[in-house]
């Protein structure tokens, strides 16, 4: 669930960074109307194919670090049954070696897993900000083509309340995107 806050704040740092895209003169090409154009960056994660690499590449990460933290619930849901089952012939001061050991490895499984959370954070941090620079470089020369001084960013939470439909580019970015990272 963390992770998954994380991930969309560093989108929505991303679509912020997108709509500060400013371009220069049109090169030709289909032109959009007015000067001004919209892209949906969520469009840009799952419909190029960087994007959808992005994705997996933070899916698989996440997936082996979780992996990892599950084989630690495991472990200490097994300690606690056994613990269970032997308490009643345990004395009182195998009973206390047990429960501080327990609550050891308690806090070792916390600080682990706390360590796990920064890792992909971390991860996600770095690979969307790859992400993010290829997707300025694509906005930039899409502006430039269809003559658009300035690109907002139309996802959810983003600055753009309402556009006009011809004013989205996401669908030319799109195209672009995949011929330059196929």
């Amino acid at each position: 669930m963390r992770a998954d806050y994380v991930f969309k704040t560093v989108l929505a740092t991303i679509c912020l960074v997108m709509s500060l895209a400013v371009a220069g003169c049109a090169a030709g090409g289909v032109k959009v109307q007015g000067t001004v154009g919209v892209v949906d960056p969520a469009r840009l994660l799952s419909e190029t194919n960087a994007g959808k690499k992005a994705k997996e590449s933070l899916g698989a990460f996440s997936k082996n670090r979780q992996a990892l933290i599950e084989i630690e619930e495991k472990e200490l849901r097994r300690m606690e049954e056994d613990f269970g089952r032997q308490a009643s012939v345990l004395s009182a001061p195998a009973k206390r070696e047990r429960e501080e050991l327990f609550r050891r490895r308690m806090a070792e499984y916390q600080q682990k897993a706390g360590e796990m959370n920064r890792e992909v954070q971390e991860k996600q941090k770095d690979v969307l900000e790859g992400f993010r620079e290829k997707v300025e470089l694509v906005v930039g020369k899409v502006s430039k083509r269809l003559g658009l001084q300035i690109v907002m960013d139309k996802g959810k939470g983003g600055p753009t309340l309402y556009n006009e439909e011809g004013l989205d580019i996401t669908g030319h970015v799109i195209e672009e995107f995949n011929r330059e990272y196929p």
